[in-house]
């Protein structure tokens, strides 16, 4: 289906949640499931599930609902999760390490090929077992490996020129977890991870529990 308009962030945000518990149901064995019955175990709205799935087709069927299977594999391609990434790390301390390893362990199409770091107490040490390479060969090790995304897990002020460095040399993304939101060409894509902004976010949560609770014992 052609699309004319531009998908909102939000809508986007949403998918990655629908495919998680789509995975679930098709191996639990369900094979289709009305917009109702999935808004019950995912906790939107059945209007917002086929709002946000008639952006890109609807793919469901009157009377019938959605293929569980078949919306996971369009939904898989609408992320862009039918191929492989290449992906190195640069940043290789503790968050970096943290992050590394939750991609060994994912096994979702993201390969890690490499480490990079300044620290010449980490260049030439082994990160799941690849070895930490010297940040000055950065370039061109993107270039040779034709690299698809970098990690930045370096400390704010050093985290716009290793951007800089990973789009000269050709990564096509970027996922930051440095607390800056990075400037980069229109070709390439960012998603910046701020861990604070979530944590704030959930302190407001809780805040918002306790104040409704406590009108309730009022």
């Amino acid at each position: 289906m052609k699309r004319t308009t531009k998908i909102s962030s939000a809508v986007i945000k949403r998918l990655p949640r629908y495919r998680r518990y789509l995975y679930e149901l098709k191996r639990k064995g369900v094979e289709k499931i009305s917009s109702k019955e999935f808004s019950e175990i995912i906790g939107y709205t059945a209007s917002q599930i086929r709002q946000d799935l008639n952006n890109f087709g609807g793919f469901g069927q009157q009377g019938y609902g959605y293929s569980v299977e078949g919306l996971y594999n369009e939904i898989s391609g609408i992320l862009g999760l039918d191929k492989d990434y290449k992906m190195v790390l640069v940043g290789a301390g503790n968050l970096g390490t943290a992050i590394a390893n939750y991609i060994a362990s994912y096994k979702g199409g993201f390969e890690m090929c490499a480490a990079f770091d300044v620290k010449e107490n980490l260049i030439g040490k082994k990160m799941n077992g690849y070895e930490i390479l010297d940040n000055e060969d950065l370039v061109d090790y993107v270039e040779e490996n034709k690299i698809d995304i970098g990690i930045i897990c370096v400390n704010k002020e050093n985290a716009q020129a290793v951007a800089d460095r990973l789009t000269f040399a050709g990564v096509k993304g970027i996922w930051n977890f440095a607390p800056l939101d990075l400037e980069v060409p229109e070709r390439v894509a960012v998603e910046n991870v701020h861990l604070s902004d979530s944590l704030h976010s959930l302190a407001y949560h809780i805040k918002d529990i306790e104040k409704a609770n406590s009108k309730k014992t009022k």
